[in-house]
């Protein structure tokens, strides 16, 4: 197995294109944090793409049994890592399609989640996001594509003129923004999954913290415990499930995670679907390896994995 850290998933993914190149700053992230998805993959060698250069590859290819097609298994899978495994060496046909890469960006598209999303609607102009605001005087707009904090905006009673700008810009290269109603959050929580054959296995819950979309730690607790403080059902978890088997199994191959919302009100809302790994599934494995660290705060510092009290 090819284990491949490449954080930088997400950027890759809302540029779209097999020749993006991400910032620096994403790309150390990649080298210095293989650790986080050794945690995922205990006693497996973790690798940041930019180190799999020609040479590895044709190493790496010559030790394959003749006809074995051998897993790779990155953070996520995009064009861009694609295009930069074929460039090293490693044989097409080991590679998800073109094709099938394009249909697993476009179910990332924030749109696919609409159905399960009653107060989020895609809008293409600012005569649409006044009707809501309207409604909802403070919304967020989000761009369709985007990850750890990027690709959103906040709106107060009316657009400015460089929301407009923003606004303009995403739509003419994702098609639409997403609004949604801007909430008091009381917590971020995940329902972790594996896709296999069409097949969905529930890993676990996640419970994190985030502020203004931007990741800042898990606290560890066991499944029970996290579905019991935001109030999680079985009705609503199998609701979840009958729509992720049908419309993203038969689809997409790998892990997982449907973000969610407890606002102040105690409404649960859904508000994200990610087609990778995730912190979450990092949390949930690192809780099961060491259970002694259970009630704890695992945190991200300088691309480490860092456990801290709650405070």
């Amino acid at each position: 197995m090819l284990c491949l850290f490449n954080p930088e998933h997400d950027l890759c993914l809302a540029n779209g294109g097999p020749h993006y190149v991400p910032p620096a700053s994403a790309l150390r992230f990649a080298r210095e944090g293989t650790a986080i998805m050794q945690v995922l993959y205990p006693g497996t060698q973790v690798m940041p793409v930019a180190q799999v250069d020609s040479a590895f590859v044709a190493a790496w290819v010559a030790r394959q049994p003749e006809g074995h097609i051998p897993a790779i298994v990155p953070w996520g899978w995009n064009a861009a890592l694609a295009a930069s495994l074929l460039k090293v060496g490693v044989p097409a046909q080991w590679l998800p399609s073109t094709a099938t890469l394009a249909h697993w960006r476009q179910l990332q598209h924030r749109s696919t989640l609409l159905p399960l999303q009653p107060d989020s609607h895609a809008v293409q102009t600012p005569r649409q996001v006044e009707a809501l605001l309207a409604t909802h005087p403070r919304l967020v707009l989000k761009a369709p594509w985007s990850g750890s904090g990027r690709g959103l905006r906040w709106v107060d009673h009316a657009l400015t003129p460089l929301d407009q700008q923003w606004m303009q810009k995403v739509v003419a290269a994702q098609q639409c923004v997403i609004a949604e109603p801007r909430r008091h959050v009381a917590a971020d929580f995940a329902l972790l999954y594996h896709i296999h054959h069409g097949q969905l296995r529930f890993v676990g819950y996640s419970l994190f913290n985030a502020v203004h979309g931007v990741y800042r730690s898990n606290l560890l607790l066991p499944d029970s415990q996290i579905a019991s403080r935001v109030g999680y059902t079985e009705a609503m978890r199998s609701h979840l499930e009958s729509w992720l088997l049908a419309h993203i199994a038969p689809h997409y191959e790998g892990p997982l995670g449907v973000d969610h919302i407890l606002d102040s009100e105690g409404h649960i809302h859904i508000s994200e679907l990610n087609l990778r790994h995730t912190m979450g599934l990092v949390a949930h494995q690192y809780l099961a390896a060491n259970p002694e660290a259970e009630g704890r705060a695992l945190t991200l510092a300088d691309s480490r994995l860092v456990l801290n009290p709650v405070v």
